[in-house]
């Protein structure tokens, strides 16, 4: 009876086994025209299409992977050109539905990774496409200064809350591989996640190392982290110093020293009125200049020329309000 019954456990152990490499895939996408699904599997090095599949007539689909980890990995499913990022397990059984827009509408059933990441991801796509609309409009030729404004200050207030939105749910959810996505998506612009990095890739790292400690991630984390502390390090041992002089005569021959405007903001400018190239340049700062000189922004403005005539006739013809210096030695400068 044990024999029989030791057997059976053992056939079921191996099922079990088989069964948790297997992901099976089913949803139904309407409101498009387009009647074809994809699976992408994203590693650190690329993105490799998995399947592909068309749509029933109903908008059903049904897809099975093999060979999947027993740690959450990402996959995007792909529709009507807009990718739903999941984090799939080995055992997952996952029901993605949207209709109409993919990203705004789409609900994930079946992996708690993936259910956890759409929480995320929804609300942040949405927000890039907000900017990215902002960005448009704001450029285009019919927007008043009074649009303008009020497009600067939206566009502002949805960075600040996208970010905002962005660390909690890394903080929150820690422990998460969803936190390890969000920790690297950027938003238009940015080069950091925030001032304060490590904190976060390291904070992460920690919680992972405890939930998935077998995760392909966590190395990727770790090495981060190790590169974070070797530019602090490095950081650490930069002493600072004062910026190079430049002393130089304007157009009236008064020599204007780069040291004069010590404790302002300063935008060291080079450029060459011969040229002729730095008109729109010139016109784009002259917005600047006069929003933020009460403020204590200066601009030093370096002309790498050697005739006095030209270089002087610009500053006048374009109305340059700030400090405008050269020693009319052009290249040799």
């Amino acid at each position: 009876m044990n024999r029989v019954l030791f057997a059976a456990l053992g056939v079921l152990t191996v099922l079990s086994s088989c069964q948790s490499s297997k992901v099976k895939i089913t949803g139904r996408f309407v409101g498009s025209q387009a009647d074809m699904v994809y699976l992408e599997q994203v590693t650190t090095l690329e993105q490799s299409l998995v399947d592909s599949i068309r749509l029933n007539e109903e908008g059903d689909f049904a897809m099975k992977i093999d060979n999947v980890p027993a740690t959450p990995s990402l996959y995007n499913i792909v529709y009507d050109s807009e990718r739903i990022p999941l984090l799939l397990k080995g055992g997952d059984h996952v029901t993605v539905n949207s209709v109409g827009s993919v990203l705004r509408n789409y609900t994930v059933e079946g992996s708690l990774e993936s259910e956890l990441l759409q929480k995320f991801y929804k609300r942040y796509a949405e927000g890039v496409m907000e900017m990215n609309d902002i960005v448009a409009r704001f450029t285009a030729s019919d927007v008043s200064e009074a649009e303008r404004d009020t497009l600067t200050r939206r566009y502002t207030e949805l960075y600040r809350d996208i970010k905002r939105d962005q660390l909690r749910f890394i903080v929150e959810n820690k422990d998460k591989i969803a936190a390890v996505y969000a920790l690297y998506q950027r938003l238009p612009g940015d080069a950091y996640l925030f001032n304060g990095d490590m904190i976060y890739y390291r904070t992460v790292a920690e919680g992972i190392e405890q939930t998935y400690p077998e995760s392909p991630y966590l190395p990727i984390l770790r090495s981060q982290v190790s590169r974070m502390d070797a530019q602090l390090s490095l950081l650490s041992q930069v002493k600072l110093t004062d910026f190079p002089e430049i002393n130089m005569p304007d157009m009236y021959g008064n020599d204007v020293k780069l040291s004069s405007l010590e404790g302002k903001v300063i935008l060291l400018h080079f450029w060459s009125a011969a040229l002729g190239n730095g008109n729109a340049v010139n016109a784009d700062l002259k917005t600047i200049y006069e929003k933020y000189h009460d403020l204590g922004f200066e601009i030093y403005q370096v002309a790498v020329d050697t005739s006095k005539a030209v270089w002087v006739n610009a500053i006048q013809e374009q109305q340059l309000p700030w400090i405008s210096v050269s020693d009319l030695r052009g290249r040799g400068s």
